[in-house]
């Protein structure tokens, strides 16, 4: 069953993402990043090549012909299939169709109140279905 991890309080869903992304990757993991927002997987996209000197990230969208060899995807929708099963990240704001043929899931929730609302909602429908749940709580001090 998919072990559901939610991040709240998060102050820069992109950077935090790059930084959760990152420790996957040292821990040799394959994700899928999921986002409704196509704006918004530009922007990623940016800042995983960027936020860091140090770090290599290779990443590419789904349905790129590299897509099985890359470990990071970006996918704005669930209809290209997603050749990796470890971890989704998801930044969509929704429940993703397909979330339970992964390992683990990343809800990454920002200090916006409606993605706070949204968080609560589907937390409680996981919860409900028996998903093991975790959630930690960022300290944006």
């Amino acid at each position: 069953m998919t072990q559901i991890d939610f991040h709240t309080n998060i102050s820069d869903k992109f950077l935090y993402t790059c930084r959760l992304v990152r420790k996957a990757r040292t821990a040799q993991r394959q994700i899928v990043i999921l986002s409704s927002n196509t704006e918004d997987l530009a922007t990623l996209d940016r800042a995983l090549w960027t936020f860091s000197e140090h770090d290599f990230l290779p990443h590419v969208r789904a349905g790129d012909p590299l897509a099985a060899q890359t470990p990071v995807i970006l996918a704005a929708d669930e209809e290209t299939e997603w050749p990796h099963h470890q971890i989704l990240i998801n930044l969509s704001g929704k429940i993703p169709q397909h979330f339970a043929r992964f390992e683990r899931m990343f809800e990454i929730i920002s200090l916006a109140e409606d993605d706070k609302a949204g968080g609560r909602e589907r937390y409680r429908l996981y919860q409900q279905r028996g998903y093991p749940l975790t959630h930690f709580v960022a300290d944006n001090v």
